[in-house]
């Protein structure tokens, strides 16, 4: 079955938990200049409503800018609401940032703050990045709002690299719902369905856009892409800032790779979470085993989450490629049925692999070998450039082999994180051993807090139960 044929089945909508229309109009956006120049236009022309839901809404030169323009929009007369999450924000962004914005007529919510009766919902995050304005446009991505995603010329520093999409037409209602939904959830109304409302009519020869709202418990994306790997015929090309996939998806790349597709997957050289790179690498070497193309970006933070299968079909949003994305998170993802678009996003990727260092098996170490052209000759893709010099006399011999080769050897991050893991667990377990008293207080506090909340929502439930029985 096509590729093409398959994302037009009922039963991928219903896999990926999507909502789809067609008649779309789509603006691939690179970087964070591209990207928020094309979000501040857009509000400053909003002229009834503007949404915007944001992982991470920074305290400086950039937050400063979208403050100004939504205070500017609410003065005009235009509806803003604002929607950040407390722990992405929490030490980035001061409270007079959202007094400022309240004064000058925002909304503004915080999604999911510590609460004393709930001590374990802190895990679910609000990761999306959605822009809607007047029901006509709405932008999604992996960009949070921040001068680290827009740079400094004067200091040449890059931004982080990062991807966007700007949408115009019926899939924009799907868009606006999933805000609804979250905005909802965060002043602690029940989760529900949000309907779509109405927006543009479907536009000729417009493109079919798949909206993935990925809510706490919901499995959708995860299923897509495992799909994806499952259905993909000849290329299937991944971007993700973080990723440290379980052992189903490392297989399913694996399988698809196995069978003659050329996966690739770009990733951070060094991360902003270094241990969230050390996890990443150790899933390195089953993927380089069978034949995936493993690349490490050489620039500042690599944050983009994308992906783009056989020529034809994309997928843009704020999902990472592991467990937070896919169930504790609400995300925003959209898939595009589009060849112009694709070619779009394979020529970006054949550009960022200008700036890679792709990462090799040994000398000696099994691999599946490169597809073989129609000439017999191995296919010869994109080369990557020299590698980022590191400092330090341990990993100088590697960077300039990689700077010469244009590629690196895969370094025994795997066993380093294996040995780590395991003396955290013999450190826990001393500790137990030899400090007894330090671990059950630790214990104690862990289970009473939960404890106790738990026992104030049943006494609730019990005296609302009785209330009703009363009635």
């Amino acid at each position: 079955m096509e590729l093409l044929d398959a994302l037009l089945a009922e039963d991928f909508r219903r896999v990926a938990e999507a909502r789809h229309a067609a008649g779309n109009q789509v603006r691939l956006l690179r970087d964070g200049p591209e990207t928020f120049g094309a979000w501040l236009e857009a509000i400053g022309a909003a002229k009834r409503y503007v949404w915007l839901e944001n992982y991470i809404i920074q305290d400086d030169a950039m937050g400063a800018a979208f403050a100004q323009a939504l205070i500017a929009a609410a003065g005009r007369g235009v509806a803003v609401r604002v929607l950040y999450d407390w722990l992405g924000c929490l030490r980035r962004t001061r409270p007079d940032f959202w007094q400022r914005l309240r004064a000058g007529g925002v909304r503004v919510r915080v999604y999911n703050p510590p609460h004393p009766l709930h001590p374990l919902r802190w895990i679910s995050r609000d990761h999306r990045k959605v822009l809607c304005v007047d029901g006509e446009s709405a932008f999604t991505g992996g960009l949070c709002i921040g001068d680290d995603w827009y740079g400094d010329a004067a200091r040449a520093m890059p931004p982080w690299r990062d991807t966007a999409v700007a949408i115009e037409g019926p899939a924009v209602a799907y868009v606006e719902a999933a805000f609804v939904d979250s905005w909802e959830a965060a002043a602690g109304l029940p989760q529900r369905d949000v309907e779509a409302a109405p927006v543009a009519d479907s536009r000729p020869g417009g493109v079919e856009v798949s909206v993935i709202a990925g809510r706490p418990d919901s499995l959708g994306l995860y299923r897509l892409e495992q799909l994806i790997a499952e259905i993909a015929e000849r290329r299937l090309w991944l971007t993700d800032g973080y990723f440290v996939a379980t052992t189903a998806y490392v297989r399913a790349l694996a399988g698809a790779a196995r069978g003659g597709v050329d996966v690739r997957l770009l990733v951070p050289g060094s991360s902003d979470w270094p241990l969230v790179g050390a996890l990443s690498k150790s899933a390195y070497r089953p993927l380089l085993q069978a034949g995936v193309r493993v690349f490490e970006w050489n620039g500042p933070m690599l944050h983009a989450k994308t992906a783009v299968a056989d020529g034809c079909w994309s997928r843009i949003g704020s999902s990472n490629s592991n467990l937070a994305s896919w169930i504790t998170n609400r995300e925003l993802d959209v898939t595009i049925k589009d060849h112009a678009l694709a070619a779009q996003m394979e020529a970006m990727y054949e550009a960022d692999m200008t700036n890679a260092t792709e990462v090799v098996l040994a000398r000696g170490r099994s691999g599946i070998p490169r597809p073989v052209a129609p000439d017999g000759h191995a296919q010869e893709r994109t080369p990557a450039k020299a590698g980022r010099l590191l400092s330090g006399a341990i990993g100088l011999g590697s960077t300039l082999s990689a700077s010469f080769t244009r590629r690196r050897q895969l370094d025994p991050t795997e066993s380093l994180v294996v040995l780590g893991g395991g003396l955290v667990l013999l450190l826990l377990g001393a500790m137990a051993v030899f400090l007894p008293r330090l671990v059950a207080w630790a214990v104690a506090v862990f289970a009473l807090w939960p404890g106790v909340g738990l026992v104030v929502r049943g006494v609730r439930l019990w005296w609302a139960s009785r209330n009703d029985a009363a009635r």
